[in-house]
């Protein structure tokens, strides 16, 4: 493994920008047409999808990863992607997100960013733990 950029390995606990989501019906159903599971209880927006974090995650933030990283958006790709459920998110739900940047390290020419969010419902539950891996080549 290559010793890690002082810059880089300064991002090591740096806090991601909180925000909230309202989880809306019609945001799952949206979900589930785009990757067709057409399942009844996706479209009438009971039940949401294993990925719908995802949808939170685009619709809910307004600052950029990659800004707050400096990272050069050609050169990143989408490593990994993990969720940890404790327990349901349904429509209706206002959804805390709160992040950080987890670990650092570089590999074979390329950096790797782990970032863990943590999502808390209305009632300070925490419903979700997601960690991603952003890659960016050298």
């Amino acid at each position: 493994m290559v010793l890690l950029n002082k810059v880089i390995e300064d991002l090591i606990g740096k806090k991601l920008e909180t925000y909230t989501f309202t989880v809306e019906k019609s945001k799952i159903k949206e979900l589930a047409l785009a990757i067709g599971d057409l399942k009844e209880e996706y479209l009438n927006g009971e039940v949401t999808l294993p990925t719908y974090p995802t949808v939170i995650d685009f619709w809910g933030g307004g600052s950029s990863t990659s800004e707050l990283l400096d990272l050069n958006v050609k050169k990143v790709l989408h490593g990994e992607q993990e969720y940890e459920y404790f327990a349901e998110i349904k429509a209706g739900d206002v959804i805390t997100v709160t992040g950080v940047v987890e670990n650092v390290y570089v590999k074979a020419a390329m950096n790797f960013f782990v970032l863990k969010k943590e999502f808390v419902n209305q009632n300070g539950e925490t419903v979700l733990i997601a960690r991603s891996t952003i890659i960016e080549r050298h």
